[in-house]
């Protein structure tokens, strides 16, 4: 893995586990010095995730965690919806027992990170078992389209995610739900459980959420 890759894949995963709050500026300085490289690598990775709209770079001010607006919370999950039924029916058609058996494993780490109330390892497990099924649907482009989708969910989730009692657990139960059509082979199933599991993600959503940012030091600084 080349040094932008890495870099890239430490953002990516900061994102992706919420350590990175919407809106937090992302220096170039700063972060050249705590990866110890130039502005010019660290500029070709914040342009990466820009492309994937996880970032925003503005003229004259630099580049900051994408705050997505209520509109594009909802336009992100429409878009998940269309991108995952295809995904669910690939999937029934294609799974394997080795793939289901690589869902389950997937399924106990989830449960064992809300035991531990580790949420941001959560959600990144979660995340990780949607792009599973993407990557067992054997489509590239449903994968890379779902791979910008899920970060762009994350960003949402730390903007607006109201944390309601048993939100989490039920998440889960819904992923073990979609197991289990799989499993059956039953194909409508599995896209309806899918579908419900996404409106509960939006419904999980306060729009009116407060902001936070983050300190890069504290998220990377153990990273050289």
């Amino acid at each position: 893995m080349s040094q932008d890759d890495q870099i890239y894949s430490q953002m990516f995963s900061a994102l992706l586990e919420q350590r990175l709050s919407p809106g937090t500026k992302l220096s170039e300085d700063t972060l050249g010095e705590i990866f110890g490289v130039s502005r010019t690598v660290i500029r070709k990775v914040l342009q990466r995730l820009a492309h994937e709209k996880v970032v925003c770079i503005m003229p004259n001010r630099g580049a900051f965690v994408a705050e997505p607006t209520p509109e594009e919370a909802r336009d992100v999950l429409a878009a998940r919806k269309v991108i995952e039924e295809g995904i669910m029916r690939n999937v029934v058609k294609k799974c394997t027992a080795a793939d289901i058996r690589r869902l389950e494993v997937m399924l106990k780490e989830e449960k064992l990170s809300l035991e531990k109330e580790e949420h941001s390892k959560w959600v990144a497990l979660s995340g990780d078992f949607h792009l599973a099924l993407a990557a067992i649907s054997g489509s590239q482009s449903l994968e890379d389209f779902l791979r910008e989708l899920v970060s762009r969910t994350s960003l949402i989730h730390v903007q607006y995610q109201s944390r309601k009692a048993g939100v989490l657990n039920c998440s889960c139960e819904e992923h073990e739900d979609i197991i289990e059509a799989i499993r059956s082979a039953d194909e409508e199933k599995a896209v309806k459980l899918m579908m419900s599991h996404l409106d509960e993600i939006e419904e999980s959503l306060n729009l009116d959420g407060d902001k936070s940012k983050s300190d890069l030091y504290a998220i990377f600084g153990g990273s050289k």
